[in-house]
């Protein structure tokens, strides 16, 4: 079975909402109904950049597919913004005191073997709302069923 970057995408977003107690759109900003905090700054959007799903890398069995998102952290201020950015982060990346990453990630018929930061690009403003964008790695495999 190949990598299933929906399935994948909405696993990563739910997990984001639930470790960082705020919403997270999913491709746009949140609304009222979504769960934690609806459409309550701050949030966060997760944008799925695509990449490379086709299969184990050569001399990897672990790995079906590299996938890139981009989270956009949104407040009403700088800090707020960073704030948000920073708990993302925890949530993508941190590692638990036991070991391991502290935020499951756990997409249905494939497990998230690895996670990297790819670009931090930091903050702006428009308008008087602040972002702060980060782009993740996502190394998922598909276990054989």
């Amino acid at each position: 079975m190949s990598v299933q970057g929906r399935v994948v995408s909405t696993a990563l977003r739910d997990a984001l909402a639930a470790a960082t107690g705020r919403s997270c759109g999913y491709g746009a900003p949140p609304v009222a109904a979504d769960k934690p905090s609806g459409n309550t700054i701050p949030y966060s959007v997760l944008y799925p950049l695509g990449g490379t799903a086709s299969g184990p890398p050569f001399g990897d069995q672990t790995g079906d597919g590299r996938l890139l998102y981009q989270v956009t952290s949104v407040a009403s201020t700088g800090e707020q913004a960073e704030w948000m950015a920073d708990r993302v982060r925890s949530a993508i990346v941190g590692i638990g005191s036991k070991g391991g990453f502290a935020t499951p990630i756990t997409p249905a018929g494939h497990t998230v073997v690895a996670r990297e930061i790819d670009k931090e690009e930091g903050q702006v403003v428009a308008n008087g709302v602040y972002s702060y964008v980060s782009r993740f790695i996502l190394h998922v495999s598909t276990p054989d069923s």
